[in-house]
């Protein structure tokens, strides 16, 4: 019941309930020209939904291959004991969670256009010993099926580990931390079966360090964060002052240790709390061994970029490769990136109740079928990542031959968001509600 009287509400904010959430949209409704009023209204409303209420949140859209509005609201830092909080703004870097995993990809692919990577390659010459599956001793494991999801390698035994932790301990049988071996799933064959998974992005990187002598963190900033101006990245303790001055702290309204929520109780923050002490480098990170183990710096999830920075990547990606004239990728390569590798059939992967459903390099596939649409009404494909962890919850989502594109970051929710589902899709109701008053103010809607 207060679900519902909050979507109400958010409808009659939004312009009313036939034009925005109904079956079609009107794309003849005059829309106020940048910075969209009601939609600004709309946003802070959803932002403060007393079921489920947000620390921060930074928004982007994107159309006809121009950046067409950008949204913050609340606060990137919660002051206590006296202490000033920090309002969110155009610069504020949020820990991205996997999106960050579509990041990482990025810079594998400029690998494998300077030829240090084979998509098909048995991916334990890059490592310097065997991975295989031991239910399928004799399928090798390719990068291709790292970056698709299919690889047979799963979460059950971790994924993020201290830096004098070698991946081999855990990938061999014999290892310290092979234990039984249950992160090999004996479901099917490596390129079969869809599970998504952490670990491979572990792999992925140790790969990346493997073949270039690179630390992972500087790897990405050399491949990816550099060459587009880009602030942000993998190691907080390497940040500059302004970058670590607008750092998003993660924040829930749930104790770090339990899953017990207090939605009436204070923000708890989680991650990236600078507020007494700079960011320490990661334990270990002094002696480590390039090559050997690239979670410490978490190409999983541990990426921190702004919404604005996220927008010049997602138009590199709408324009070709292209960003300010210069060629960060070639257009092939970005194809193959984006190009469908797995399609779910009702019985070769896991779907995650319905959250997963196609699949390309380190990127999810957004169709607009039933079950399965970003907004509500449906009328918007593309292709992209989501994320979560520590209150975090960001969407990128891009259709980029329209060149029309939604990014949302989060900082913090008051509620389990799990409570609150989307009507259209295994999204947070919120989310949808977010996406569905973008695409409908600035995608559908024409500027005066």
């Amino acid at each position: 019941m207060k679900q519902g009287r909050r979507a109400v509400l958010g409808m009659a904010l939004l312009g009313g309930v036939g034009q925005v959430f109904g079956g079609s949209a009107k794309t003849s409704v005059a829309v106020p020209p940048a910075p969209y009023g009601e939609l600004d209204t709309a946003l802070t409303a959803i932002s403060r939904a007393p079921a489920l209420q947000l620390a921060s949140m930074s928004v982007l859209a994107i159309r006809d291959g121009k950046i067409a509005y950008e949204f913050q609201t609340g606060m990137r830092s919660i002051g206590v004991h006296g202490a000033p909080s920090k309002a969110a703004n155009e610069r504020t870097l949020y820990r991205m969670a996997s999106i960050s995993k579509m990041m990482t990809t990025l810079g594998v692919m400029r690998l494998v256009e300077d030829g240090k990577l084979a998509l098909d390659a048995d991916a334990g010459d890059y490592l310097g010993y065997p991975l295989r599956n031991p239910h399928f001793p004799n399928q090798p494991i390719t990068l291709r099926t790292l970056l698709n999801h299919t690889s047979t390698l799963r979460d059950d035994l971790g994924y993020s580990f201290p830096a004098a932790t070698s991946l081999k301990s855990l990938l061999l049988a014999g290892g310290e931390l092979y234990g039984n071996g249950a992160m090999w799933a004996p479901t099917a064959p490596p390129g079969r079966y869809f599970t998504y998974s952490n670990l491979n992005w572990g792999v992925i990187g140790t790969i990346m360090e493997r073949v270039s002598g690179e630390r992972f963190d500087r790897l990405m900033k050399r491949l990816l964060l550099d060459p587009m101006g880009l602030h942000g990245g993998y190691n907080p303790s390497e940040f500059s002052a302004e970058d670590l001055s607008n750092l998003a702290t993660l924040y829930r309204k749930r104790t770090t240790d339990t899953e017990i929520w207090h939605s009436a109780g204070p923000w708890i923050a989680q991650v990236d709390d600078y507020s007494k002490r700079p960011p320490a480098k990661p334990a270990g990170i002094d002696s480590y061994v390039i090559g050997t183990n690239a979670t410490p710096f978490s190409p999983t999830g541990g990426m921190r970029m702004s919404a604005r920075g996220m927008g010049k990547v997602m138009l590199m990606l709408m324009n070709e490769g292209k960003h300010e004239g210069r060629q960060i990728l070639r257009a092939d390569t970005l194809a193959t990136m984006f190009s469908r590798q797995w399609s779910f059939d009702g019985s070769n992967g896991d779907t995650d109740k319905g959250l997963f459903n196609y699949w390309g390099l380190g990127n999810q596939h957004f169709v607009d079928q039933p079950g399965m649409q970003m907004v509500e009404g449906g009328g918007f494909a593309g292709v992209g990542h989501l994320g979560e962890a520590y209150g975090l919850m960001s969407v990128f989502a891009a259709d980029l031959a329209a060149k029309n594109g939604m990014i949302v970051l989060v900082g913090g929710v008051s509620s389990d968001p799990a409570a609150y589902k989307s009507k259209s899709s295994a999204m947070a109701r919120f989310e949808e509600q977010i996406l569905t008053a973008m695409h409908r103010h600035v995608i559908v809607g024409k500027e005066n």
